[in-house]
């Protein structure tokens, strides 16, 4: 186990509510999850975002801490918080990292692994049976 080391866990969700096929607007929420599995208290300072949609346009949104904080996650520690990203096609990509810094000092990136925003989910393929 590394001594830095923070376990991050996206789960995306398109909301029609917020979207307009007709305005090309496709709304998305996104849980994410950090866990420290390291051995070291890190620090969150601030985050890089890359968004991508189905017609090759490139967002990139970087600033600093998550939601408005820069949280100190102990070991073992969770933590967990909501944001959003709006596209102008159905379906895209988002990838990106995190700055941090452990309280010893030691200054790292840590990866956001690639996610799919999908507002064409499973079951709005299926056909209606009703």
């Amino acid at each position: 186990m590394s001594k830095y080391e923070l376990k991050v866990e996206v789960k995306p969700q398109y909301m029609a509510e917020h979207s307009s096929a007709e305005q090309e607007i496709y709304s998305f929420s996104y849980a994410v999850s950090i866990k420290n599995v390291g051995s070291v208290a890190i620090q969150l300072i601030s985050r890089t975002w890359h968004i991508n949609d189905a017609n090759g346009f490139h967002e990139k949104v970087k600033g600093l801490g998550v939601v408005g904080y820069q949280p100190l996650i102990q070991p073992g520690e969770v933590f967990e918080y909501s944001s959003g990203a709006r596209l102008r096609t159905p379906t895209g990509t988002m990838h990106g990292s995190y700055f941090c810094v452990a309280e010893d000092g030691e200054k790292y990136e840590v990866d956001i692994p690639m996610f799919v925003l999908d507002a064409l989910s499973d079951e709005d393929r299926r056909p209606n049976l009703h």
